[in-house]
């Protein structure tokens, strides 16, 4: 059996997430949500202007969040049901089948991504894919209510410490390890490209496809 990884956003997902939650933000979103959403936007952009592109994701992520303060889990639930509708058309399919093929070999798939779990949750539900999810958690209260807090926002090594604690709870024999796979996009996984035994990247942009050639990772195009 292997361990199998693969990214959302990028390599599963070929659309753009931000622009997707834009579009359903549009249609869900009351006047207050829209006040917290583009303070965050301002700060994401200043943050973005002193720390780069990446700061400026992560900022806008968390603003983000801050909008669903006050939801229950099934308000959000149907709130990322909609998003899937509008972004379900950008699927990888040719990935999707790639999925089925390791599942038929008797493989462990594990969509391993940044994005917000209940978005993968969704997401994976409607291309029928039986998949393990390990993504952000949204924080809710004791009384089931976003905090609009963010767990550990899973990119980058956190990637590959999540990975290592799922194996540690799920592996049965740790004399036979079982063989890791990760497919995914972008630089920011190249620590978990480095982990894994078979390195797989998906669409890549000029700068991947040089990190690919350079490190002799395999390339997944669709």
């Amino acid at each position: 059996m292997a361990v199998v990884t693969v990214d959302f956003d990028g390599t599963l997902y070929q659309g753009n997430s931000f622009k997707v939650m834009f579009q359903a933000a549009k249609k869900e979103f009351v006047f207050k949500q829209w006040v917290v959403v583009g303070a965050g936007i301002v700060k994401a952009t200043v943050s973005g202007l002193l720390n780069g592109k990446n700061a400026f994701r992560l900022q806008f992520f968390r603003a983000f969040a801050q909008s669903f303060k006050g939801k229950t889990s099934q308000e959000l639930d149907d709130f990322f049901v909609k998003l899937v509708e509008i972004g379900i058309k950008d699927a990888n399919q040719d990935l999707v089948h790639k999925i089925r093929e390791h599942q038929k070999q008797g493989d462990t798939v594990i969509v391993l991504s940044g994005a917000l779990f209940p978005f993968l949750r969704a997401f994976t539900k409607k291309l029928d894919l039986n998949v393990h999810v390990i993504s952000t958690e949204l924080q809710f209260d004791q009384n089931g209510i976003c905090t609009g807090n963010l767990g550990s926002i899973v990119n980058g090594i956190e990637k590959v410490n999540k990975v290592k604690e799922w194996m540690e709870v799920h592996q049965e024999d740790e004399s036979h390890p079982a063989e890791t796979w990760a497919y995914a996009d972008s630089k920011s996984d190249i620590p978990l490209f480095q982990f894994v035994k078979y390195p797989i990247v998906v669409n890549p942009d000029q700068g991947m496809k040089e990190a690919a050639k350079k490190n002799n990772w395999s390339i997944f195009a669709s």
